[in-house]
């Protein structure tokens, strides 16, 4: 295949150090998935939507992911087992180890950009060895008009090559695959594995280095929508919790789903051009706008199709991490451009498995902090093996892996900015009531709704005693009423019919945060530390 543009100017690789690879640039998705189709690494659906797999890699591997020790990132990261240091000797050899392997192939290169907001928009160019990840950055990152590639210069580059395989024992890594940040030389490296979300992940992590140390602005692992008076909402959840459920509202435009800037103007902008969902037992009747948007320029990974092409969602024989790729523009009710003003309500979706934590409540700053550096939401049985009762599961900051600051900073940068702008934050538990997993039932997803509307128009009012009691072991103001949730349901305590069991098991809870929270306890001040449950166990 020729080299194809679609500009008038050309475009040189040389720099990078490819000098012999013929490559496709800025292709169109209907073009990569036609060269897809052709190189056999693909097939369509009955609907014409491209499918893929992934290969050995399903998912993100976070102990092969990363940073380059150097004089940017020596003093500001924290370094650990999620931030793992790489020489910057290492990558040089690793670097060009793999534009060599790069240059006996056929690549796929387009220049496109993250930030919706024009002040805070970051150029990346993306060099491909397979057209569909190509196609997976057409679908994720933001595209830039015609003009504005005439004099299209990219600040990060993204080198993608997932049939080359490191050798750990000379390159440094782990094992044979590797995602790699080199902020000096502003390029994020990606061998050996075929998933695709490490390529949008690596810029999100990036952005969530860059945006606070130079831009003032907070980066978010969320989603956001924006209401008809112009009121935005922000969405923080782990997987499992309701995040893309409860921000796809019919009566709110979607701004996006899952990487998103809150500037020191009060705007939030999505970083991304598209969305990135799991498709495990999907439905029409469930979730119909992301059903709706797989078809031809989305790419579904991992899924298995019967002989017609039609596709099994529930069949997780390749992975439970099945994914589709696509557009935001698949999706009817969005905001456009991206970007949200007049920040109002942060909710942090929680699916609690203990069932003791209220339906929703009302946090206090310092309580907002503490809950967004500890992450919580809670595993159930049956859903990891060796895992027979409900087990806390935290990330900070609702997005540990793709944080290279202290969550500490991203804490205090929320903290700050919900006192300037006033904005509430809720604590909302889309888990269990009546008892924990097992024993009690997963909360209606008619009543969270309900609960999140009230909140968002404002019909559960300022805090006031007559309105609001402070839970006794975690501190946070749950509502005594919600139009359009029976009373009982408002209180976990009362759902339970037993008093011991359910002060029991709060308690085990409340240990559990505090034990997690013991990594942070010497970087976070005394304000954040008073957020958290304040009572211990007998």
């Amino acid at each position: 295949m020729k080299s194809s543009m679609t500009n008038a100017n050309t475009i040189s690789l040389k720099n990078y150090g490819i000098t012999h690879a013929n490559f496709h640039y800025q292709e169109t998705p209907e073009q990569l998935q036609k060269a897809t189709l052709e190189m056999d690494m693909g097939v369509e659906t009955s609907n014409g939507t491209l499918a893929v797999k992934t290969g050995e890699f399903t998912g993100r591997s976070p102990l092969d992911r990363f940073i380059v020790k150097d004089d940017i990132t020596k003093d500001k990261v924290w370094w650990g087992n999620i931030n793992i240091a790489f020489e910057k000797e290492k990558f040089d050899a690793l670097y060009t180890k793999v534009i060599d392997y790069l240059n006996e192939k056929e690549l796929f290169v387009r220049d496109s950009y993250a930030c919706a907001d024009e002040d805070y928009k970051l150029n990346i160019r993306v060099i491909n060895e397979y057209p569909w990840s190509n196609m997976f950055a057409y679908n994720m990152f933001l595209r830039p008009t015609e003009a504005e590639l005439e004099d299209f210069t990219p600040e990060w580059t993204v080198i993608n090559a997932p049939g080359f395989m490191a050798d750990p024992a000379v390159d440094g890594t782990r094992q044979h695959n590797f995602a790699i940040l080199n902020f000096t030389d502003k390029i994020a490296l990606i061998g050996g594995t075929g998933y695709t979300g490490e390529i949008k992940k690596g810029i999100f992590s990036a952005l969530n280095f860059i945006l606070p140390v130079y831009k003032e602005t907070l980066p978010m692992h969320c989603s956001s929508n924006v209401g008809e008076d112009g009121d935005t909402a922000i969405f923080f959840g782990l997987s499992g919790t309701g995040k893309t459920t409860l921000s796809t509202d019919p009566n709110r435009k979607l701004i996006g789903d899952d990487e998103h800037g809150w500037t020191s103007r009060n705007t939030v902008f999505n970083f991304e051009g598209g969305c990135y969902a799991k498709v495990i037992n999907l439905s029409e009747e469930q979730e119909p706008e992301i059903y709706g948007a797989i078809k031809p320029g989305a790419i579904l990974e991992n899924v298995v199709l019967d002989d017609k092409g039609n596709v099994d969602f529930s069949d997780t024989s390749i992975t439970q991490n099945t994914r589709v790729s696509y557009p935001i523009h698949h999706i009817d009710n969005i905001q456009q451009p991206s970007i949200g003003k007049n920040v109002k309500n942060i909710f942090f979706l929680t699916a609690d498995a203990f069932g003791v934590l209220p339906p929703i409540s009302k946090l206090t700053p310092s309580q907002a902090a503490y809950h967004f550096i500890s992450g919580y939401t809670a595993k159930v049985a049956g859903t990891e093996a060796g895992v027979v009762e409900p087990v806390p599961s935290f990330s900070a900051c609702f997005g540990a892996p793709f944080m290279p600051l202290h969550p500490t900073k991203y804490a205090e940068m929320l903290s700050k900015k919900m006192k300037e702008s006033g904005v509430d934050v809720w604590l909302v538990n889309t888990g269990w009531t009546g008892g924990p997993y097992g024993v009690g039932t997963r909360m209606k997803l008619k009543y969270t709704r309900a609960m999140i509307s009230a909140a968002l128009s404002g019909e559960l009012g300022l805090y006031s005693y007559d309105k609001y009691h402070i839970h006794s072991v975690f501190g946070v103001a749950q509502p005594r009423e919600c139009p359009g949730v029976p009373t009982s349901v408002l209180s976990p305590r009362a759902t339970w019919n037993d008093d011991e069991k359910y002060y029991t098991t709060a308690f085990k809870l409340t240990n559990a945060f505090r034990e997690n929270f013991k990594k942070f306890e010497s970087y976070a001040s005394e304000e954040i530390r008073r957020g958290g449950p304040q009572r211990y166990a007998f």
